[in-house]
């Protein structure tokens, strides 16, 4: 069971997207598990063969087995051939290393070619669902490899399933069962009330055994706000980029230049992060917040940025993380967006040593050259460990990323 964040002591098993004996590898998505945060899918992070796989509906605490991998080393050497890609052969008359490399060359998702009743998805056909959509397809009936998605890149929502739902209802069609698992008896759903609690006891203990200390400024926004109008001005809507990617990308390459502030303090020390894997703040509608990480932030220009930003805030909210992006995110950025406060001042999420927060972009009387001029501003704030940083530090955090903003065309 991984430790899905700091708050986060126990969780439920509620699917399996895998069989006993089924090939899995590094990446892989392979079971579902409910958490106060929602239904989270759980990626593997071994190659080999899965056994004993632990029974469904079970409250497991962090660090209990889920299963066990059969190393490849272990596997016996007369392996089953796989079959060249690009042929469809129905799942019961394919041996399952072939459907694995099948799944592997036509683009599915982990276990797709497992999760299906009858027949492998054609190639270049991606089966992707939210853990959300796949529960009510199997709780509906409805088959999810017969269904468009109308979310980011052809994901399967729990829209989607319901419509399918209520089409085949009102035709009188009988239901088709999908081989998934079915939720158990006693199911509990998301929990606003119990991520509510998770959420203060995580913080109360941030704030009891971390070293806080505070800084903000105010950045001027004019420069970063004319250059996004004249971005935007001739794409469409969906090719448009909020000021939101351009904190996100000018926060991650600040971190790039302080490097003490992207990590983890842990066993008394810091450990610095892989990546810059920026966790973004998600306000969930039915009360609660999560962070995700988008990973290696500083590398993606800013249209993949803003793709994946949507992407990663409608999976938050129709329930489709995956377990990597709550696991690693090594800083925090929360933005309240246009609607929000002025400012907000952070608690930091442990074990990470930082989180810097935007308010909303205001027009305030500004200086400039001599001159008071009405300028958009936004207010910058840092939270950071005493442990692992201090104020002159966060100074320069703060200047850098106000600096990088200021020349929005190199970002």
């Amino acid at each position: 069971m991984p430790a899905l964040g700091a708050d986060m002591e126990t969780g439920r098993l509620v699917q399996w997207l895998v069989h006993e004996g089924d090939r899995v590898g590094r990446g892989d998505v392979v079971a579902v598990v409910e958490t106060h945060k929602g239904a989270i899918d759980v990626e593997i992070f071994l190659d080999g063969v899965i056994r004993d796989l632990a029974p469904l509906g079970q409250d497991m605490k962090v660090g209990a087995v889920l299963a066990r991998v059969e190393s490849v080393d272990e596997l016996p050497s007369s392996a089953e051939p796989a079959l060249p890609a690009g042929t469809w052969v129905p799942v019961s008359q394919r041996p399952q290393a072939a459907l694995t490399a099948f799944a592997t060359s036509a683009g599915l998702p982990p276990g797709g070619a497992t999760a299906v009743s009858s027949a492998v998805p054609a190639p270049g056909r991606r089966l992707l669902a939210s853990p959300a959509a796949r529960r009510r397809a199997s709780e509906l009936g409805v088959k999810l490899e017969e269904l468009r998605g109308s979310g980011v890149g052809g994901t399967i929502a729990l829209a989607d399933v319901e419509r399918a739902a209520e089409s085949a209802t009102s035709a009188h069609v009988e239901p088709v069962v999908a081989a998934t698992a079915v939720p158990p008896p006693g199911w509990r759903g998301f929990d606003p009330s119990q991520m509510r609690q998770a959420i203060a006891a995580a913080m109360g203990h941030s704030k009891r055994e971390i070293p806080h200390y505070y800084l903000s400024s105010q950045v001027d926004f004019h420069a970063a706000q004319t250059w996004l109008l004249d971005y935007n001005r001739d794409r469409e809507p969906e090719q448009r980029l909020l000021p939101a990617a351009l904190l996100l990308k000018a926060t991650a390459l600040a971190l790039r230049e302080l490097p003490d502030f992207n990590g983890f303090y842990q066993d008394g020390a810091f450990r610095a992060g892989a990546g810059i894997h920026v966790g973004w703040a998600v306000a969930l509608r039915g009360g609660g917040l999560v962070a995700p990480a988008i990973h290696d932030a500083d590398r993606l220009a800013l249209p993949e940025l803003m793709s994946a930003l949507r992407d990663l805030v409608q999976r938050a909210r129709a329930g489709g993380l995956r377990s990597s992006e709550l696991t690693d995110p090594t800083v925090t950025v929360t933005s309240l967006g246009e609607r929000g406060a002025e400012s907000v001042w952070g608690v930091i999420y442990p074990p990470q040593v930082a989180i810097i927060g935007f308010g909303r972009v205001v027009e305030r009387p500004w200086v400039v050259e001599g001159l008071v001029v009405p300028h958009p501003l936004v207010q910058v704030s840092l939270a950071a460990d005493h442990r692992v940083s201090d104020g002159h530090q966060g100074g320069r955090l703060l200047a850098a990323i106000d600096r990088v903003l200021q020349r929005p065309e190199k970002l």
